[in-house]
């Protein structure tokens, strides 16, 4: 009797709900027939019962992972966004402020406000910042173009394309975290659980209203796989004591000329991740492939792993088995792109105006300078009132110019994917002075696999001198 054919096709959400794919996908475990069959003998009333008894009965999570929704999130703050967008298994989209012009009221005001002697000066803060904003654009832009003059042949339309982000990506700075924007999520359902429980645990109330919607909204899709994402206590009481503690024992925050410290690495990271090279390859045990790196050619070792990398390659998972962890000092605006790299283990501090701001270089010479400080400061001051009532609240007020701290450790691999991507020339000026400077303490500590980074010639003093005042 011939083996059967291979076959690969769609169980197609037009034609199935997904938690219906997700019991068909489930039952093929136990079950000789085809999907289309499985699918086929299924209804939403006995796929909710099957993910009642086994994913929510005995904790089979992983089924729920069949199950994909894509969710659009609008006119929600950029300070949201960063919780929405903080879990890590889900893919987003989000409205982008190098591209895009924001309306002048377009800014979340929060909840925790209403009737609070402050609201009507965060209110007319927003507004100036968002009048700067405006304000700035057309003088910048002017700036632009006579530094990108049109070329020969070249349409109004796709002249406005390239220099559009040049002179946004100088001006967004004065956006504030209150500004909205939209995000379009793609995400399954056991992630989906998680991130709702978060949000709803949040210690904002918009996100904790989001939280509420989104699992509203997703249970006309999987009423069985959200029916029990609730606010997690011990996410709640954890948070609460852990920034009373802190605040009990901070020291006042201080400015550091260097904004990018390499804190922790392993030493022998090199030679261990090209002993799981060969480790991967042979058959040796781990104890000996360390011996036969540190017996071999390691330049030569490190050709073969990583010098036929091309420019959309990614290198192999043994890049992952050494690690780095930074303290790094960025703008807002810098941590927008940063946060994307959800592969990273990130931990940022609240946003803050403590830590001052930078001031973007096309700023200056629009002739905008003071008017840009002016708001800045103002903007500042109005944290520093609200930040004494709700420091999760002050946050809405800072612009994206000003700098806040952040904690991260990511792989080697991984460092290759940020530092490439982030350094390129079309990437925002802020983030490409954070990849080039990472990018520099790796190939000071590992300077045989750290070498196979395509960078562009261009240093981060360069960029700190270029594109900042």
């Amino acid at each position: 009797m011939p083996a059967p054919e291979r076959e690969i096709y769609l169980l197609s959400p037009k034609q199935y709900s997904p938690e219906t794919i997700a019991v068909a996908f489930a039952k093929t475990s136990r079950s000789p027939e085809s999907f289309r069959e499985i699918a086929a003998d299924l209804n939403d009333e006995q796929s909710a019962q099957f993910h009642e008894k086994w994913v929510v009965g005995y904790g089979h999570a992983s089924v729920a992972e069949h199950a994909v929704l894509h969710i659009a999130i609008e006119n929600a703050s950029r300070l949201a966004m960063e919780a929405i967008e903080s879990n890590r298994l889900a893919s987003y989209t989000e409205k982008s402020t190098r591209y895009q012009k924001w309306n002048p009221d377009a800014f979340h005001i929060p909840a925790e406000l209403e009737r609070h002697p402050l609201r009507e000066e965060y209110i007319a803060t927003c507004r100036m910042l968002f009048k700067t904003y405006q304000k700035s654009l057309e003088p910048v832009r002017n700036l632009v173009e006579q530094q990108s003059p049109r070329r020969e042949n070249e349409s109004e339309e796709a002249w406005d394309r390239r220099i559009r982000s040049q002179y946004v990506d100088s001006c967004r700075f004065l956006l504030p975290a209150a500004a909205l924007a939209n995000v379009g999520m793609t995400v399954n359902g056991r992630a989906l659980e998680n991130a709702i429980r978060k949000w709803r645990s949040h210690g904002l109330a918009e996100v904790r209203s989001i939280g509420e919607t989104v699992k509203a909204v997703a249970q006309s899709e999987i009423p069985t796989l959200v029916k029990y994402a609730e606010p997690v206590e011990y996410l709640i009481e954890t948070s609460k004591e852990l920034a009373s503690i802190s605040k009990q024992k901070n020291a006042e925050s201080t400015i550091s000329d260097d904004f990018c410290t390499l804190v922790d690495y392993d030493p022998e990271g090199e030679r261990k991740v090209l002993a799981a090279a060969l480790y991967r390859y042979g058959n040796m045990n781990y104890q000996q492939a360390l011996q036969t790196v540190q017996a071999a050619d390691t330049s030569t070792l490190a050709q073969t792993l990583l010098s036929r990398l091309g420019r959309f390659d990614t290198p192999v998972r043994e890049l992952e088995h050494t690690a780095y962890t930074f303290d790094l000092v960025m703008d807002q605006g810098a941590y927008a792109e940063f946060k994307r790299h959800r592969m990273m283990t990130q931990t940022p501090q609240l946003q803050t105006a403590a830590l001052g701001y930078i001031t973007p270089r096309r700023i200056v010479e629009a002739g905008l300078g003071e008017e840009y400080r002016c708001a800045m400061e103002r903007a500042a001051e109005l944290w520093h009132k609200i930040n004494a009532f709700n420091p999760l609240v002050a946050q809405y007020i800072v612009p994206n110019g000003f700098n806040r701290r952040v904690l991260a450790t990511f792989n080697l691999r991984e460092a290759y994917a940020f530092c490439q991507l982030r350094a390129a020339p079309n990437a925002h000026f802020s983030i490409r002075r954070i990849a080039q400077r990472i990018a520099e303490e790796i190939r000071r500590v590992h300077p045989l696999l750290s070498q196979f980074m395509r960078l562009p010639n261009e240093s981060w003093q360069d960029i700190e001198k270029g594109y900042f005042a």
